[in-house]
């Protein structure tokens, strides 16, 4: 190929050691690998996209490519009402100041919501690096902006002020970045750009931070090959600092996701609604219509609580992460309707968590007679949860799933105690009595769990 670079030639030797690699470089090796436990455990994190695109906060993170490429009426309005007609896109850096940005109080925010590890956006398809990256001259937050190592921020105040793991997304290609529009225009037969950015930024992330996620994204519709996607992970898992924890996911290269690489995202918001093989994870923004903050985001656009929940129970009932994402703003604040949104789920989760973490998906992932209850399952303490996301309005549920013993099996309402139940019929089910409980005494607002023990 052409396009090699010194870095290129002298990676595989200084980091690689073929004689005594575990994992080889290709996908029947790479996919062999099993997605360490912590991982599966977690169940629930947080995204975080931040970026010069957060300076606009107008539309979508994707500013940049629908005003200059597509150019998206809506956007290019904008830009002519608010800006002056030589305004470019580099021209927003200086503005994203992150003055007010406190990674401590970012981690109390996260560390209240339940979750157990974050992705924070290092870099998006604009090109611009959240830390000093040395192939990123002139267009990261240490040279300007912010003038701040911010990657090094978030990851120093999660790792002092909580159990968080840290998590870093990484795009692999750039929409504007004159490497990779030659390499696209040459159709992918020489590699300029990955050599010289998009790997040496990898190796740094990974040598420097030491992040437990590696969350990529963009392919800029080139394939694995180009990106040298396996060479990459053999490394990462054989001989990286954080070889026997660290996580990636699947997209790496055209025709990896959902197919290649560690747990499956399949697609945004991917929510298959049934129990998959493979492990996987759910990655959808608190915000409908964009993963970045918005200004002109209506309240209507932000989901509820409510739906939060039913999200998080039906994921995780299905064998799935969920990765949250909040979009900060420019000046590094994380907005109210966020904050709130997040500490609500860590009340739910105080309540609940039982049914969420260090759970395994059960043989019924929901109950097929009384719509809206999940299961999830304990097997080492022979435990079954039932999640009901609506409270029976006539003081019953009836689970049809479980097969229970009479003098057996024993139902908890989470946060209350022992309820009363009935057989329903001698192939199994039960009918549980809940309680009378005025709204001040109800255990959680959203949805309410049933702990089963001694159920088949």
């Amino acid at each position: 190929m052409e396009g090699l670079t010194l870095l290129s030639l002298l990676l595989p030797l200084l980091l690689f050691d073929t004689g005594d690699a575990k994992y080889e470089p290709n996908w029947k090796s790479i996919d062999s690998r099993p997605s360490p436990e912590w991982f599966d455990q977690a169940k629930f994190g947080i995204f975080i996209h931040w970026g010069v695109f957060s300076v606009p906060s107008f539309g979508s993170e994707w500013f940049w490519y629908y005003w200059q490429r597509n150019k998206v009426q809506v956007y290019v309005d904008f830009m002519k009402k608010n800006y002056p007609p030589d305004f470019k896109y580099q021209d927003f850096a200086p503005y994203f100041t992150a003055e007010f940005f406190n990674a401590k109080k970012w981690t109390d925010i996260f560390a209240s919501s339940g979750a157990k590890y974050i992705v924070l956006t290092t870099k998006h398809h604009e090109g611009f690096t959240m830390w000093g990256s040395k192939t990123s001259w002139n267009w990261n937050a240490v040279d300007v902006g912010p003038k701040r190592d911010l990657v090094d921020e978030v990851a120093t105040a999660l790792r002092a002020n909580s159990d968080l793991r840290l998590g870093l997304y990484h795009s692999l290609f750039e929409w504007f970045n004159p490497l990779y529009e030659q390499d696209a225009a040459n159709k992918f037969k020489t590699n300029y750009f990955p050599t010289s950015k998009t790997l040496p930024e990898l190796y740094e992330l990974i040598l420097k931070y030491k992040p437990e996620v590696l969350w990529s994204d963009g392919d800029g519709d080139a394939p694995d090959t180009y990106w040298n996607s396996t060479g990459f992970l053999a490394w990462l898992y054989n001989d990286s600092p954080v070889r026997d924890t660290v996580v990636t996911n699947d997209r790496w290269g055209y025709g990896s996701i959902c197919n290649h690489g560690g747990y499956y995202t399949c697609s945004d918001r991917y929510q298959p609604g049934h129990l998959i093989k493979h492990k996987w994870e759910n990655c959808m923004s608190i915000d409908r219509r964009s993963w970045g903050y918005r200004r002109e985001a209506p309240l209507s656009d932000y989901l509820s609580i409510e739906q939060l929940v039913a999200t998080l129970v039906e994921t995780v009932s299905c064998g799935g992460n969920l990765l949250l994402n909040v979009g900060p703003t420019h000046d590094g604040r994380i907005a109210p309707i966020y904050e709130e949104r997040l500490r609500q789920v860590g009340q739910w989760l105080k309540v609940n968590g039982e049914a969420i973490f260090n759970t395994t998906a059960w043989r019924a992932q929901n109950d097929s007679i009384t719509p809206h209850i999940w299961y999830t399952s304990k097997p080492q303490e022979k435990a079954i949860f039932a999640m009901m996301l609506e409270w029976p309005s006539n003081g019953t549920v009836i689970l049809h799933e479980p097969v229970v013993t009479q003098g057996q099996t024993q139902v908890v309402l989470l946060g209350v105690g022992t309820l009363p139940w009935q057989p329903l019929n001698p192939s199994g089910g039960l009918t549980v009595l809940l309680p009378p409980l005025p709204f001040s005494q109800m255990p959680c607002q959203w949805a309410w769990t049933l702990k089963l023990t001694g159920a088949a």
